[in-house]
């Protein structure tokens, strides 16, 4: 029996799922015998079929997607000094949610839905700073707080202008790193961040440069390419050489609110690591000199993913080194953009319903999906 039916509704496809342990990973039973035995000898059941391939090219999900999981998800948004002035604005694509995170008069940090409550226009398209928030279509005007402060023809609405401030929304920091969310009432960043500020400490980062990209792509194919590294030695040469890409030395580590890779460069026995804070954002620190690159994986439409990565290094890192470097990561991003496209296209032809996974190898993949299904339903 198929874990996952393509023409089955979203709840009937979660429902075969009964979370233990992190509540992120399906029951053995569905799983043919022996075929979830894990590296512990112990069941650590996966599904070996994969979500439904229309799952990856459906405007329905997709919209069940923003309002299930990036409408209630910390993203990263950016860099706190892209906000460090009064009057700083920074819009955000969360998921396909426009938010706006604002650096009010007297220093505080407020977000709101980055749309007015006119008549729904985008407010605000580019990082600036301003005194004021005004809608570009008819000129309605909030103050950095979010209040109404003024709107052309007001007197037509009676007095009723208390009420349509800005729709709040969260904002929260970590380091150098902004996030937002588009629930008011999210819990705090820190409870999503979790063991992740242990893991990864940022004393002594410098922010370099950022990249942007587009992928021809759902942004689940591109979130699980991201998720093992089955595939390094065939598609990444040049990382392969480096590290050690043999799974019984590239380690894959589940927690409650992300998954983690660990590695070891061959020559220096130095580490490197890989999160996934679900749902998208992606932190990357390769083996060697202090380096850090983390970015959203974000949909815009079912069928296209955008992405852009900040890159902090130390203060003092050689030139030269940080040239080799992106160019390093620019190659295997380009490896990937090709290896996700191709997947996509693939999945688009209707005519295999789903694919299946590697209970070990791809066993963040698995963590992803059911992640995914338990929150459609």
């Amino acid at each position: 029996m198929s874990l996952w039916k393509s023409s089955q509704p979203i709840g009937a496809v979660a429902s075969h799922i009964v979370p233990f342990g992190h509540g992120l990973t399906p029951d053995c039973g569905h799983v043919r015998k022996g075929q979830c035995v894990g590296r512990s000898g112990t069941k650590d059941a996966m599904p070996l079929e994969t979500l439904p391939y229309t799952w990856y090219s459906s405007e329905e999900i997709l919209r069940v997607e923003r309002e299930r999981i990036f409408a209630r998800s910390w993203q990263y948004a950016g860099r706190t000094d892209e906000v460090a002035e009064p009057g700083s604005l920074l819009p955000v694509d969360a998921g396909g949610i426009p938010l706006l995170a604002a650096r009010d008069a007297d220093g505080t940090l407020p977000a709101f839905v980055n749309v007015c409550r006119h008549r729904g226009s985008i407010l605000v398209s580019e990082p600036g700073r301003r005194e004021t928030i005004q809608c570009p279509y008819h000129a309605w005007t909030y103050a950095l707080d979010g209040s109404l402060r003024a709107a052309p023809r007001s007197c037509e609405l009676d007095g009723d202008t208390a009420t349509l401030g800005l729709v709040p929304a969260s904002v929260d920091t970590w380091g150098p790193f902004l996030f937002v969310n588009a629930d008011a009432a999210a819990p705090p960043l820190a409870e999503a961040l979790g063991e992740l500020t242990d893991l990864l400490p940022l004393d002594g980062l410098q922010f370099h440069s950022r990249t942007r990209f587009t992928l021809n792509a759902n942004w689940k194919v591109s979130v699980e390419n991201f998720l093992e590294c089955y595939h390094c030695a065939t598609v990444h040469p040049a990382f392969a050489a480096e590290v050690d890409v043999r799974p019984d030395a590239y380690r894959l580590e589940p927690h409650e609110t992300f998954v983690a890779q660990f590695c070891t460069a061959k020559a220096t026995g130095e580490r490197g690591q890989f999160h996934l804070l679900f749902p998208n954002t992606g932190i990357n620190v390769f083996p060697g000199p202090a380096n850090l690159s983390i970015g959203p994986i974000v949909p815009d439409g079912p069928e296209q993913t955008v992405r852009f990565l900040d890159y902090f290094f130390a203060p003092d890192a050689d030139a030269d080194w940080i040239e080799r470097f992106l160019a390093y990561d620019d190659q295997i991003g380009r490896e990937d953009t090709a290896l996700v496209e191709s997947v996509h296209r693939g999945m688009r032809s209707g005519l295999v319903e789903h694919g299946r996974l590697l209970p070990e190898s791809e066993r963040l993949i698995a963590l992803f999906q059911v992640k995914v299904a338990l929150s459609l339903t």
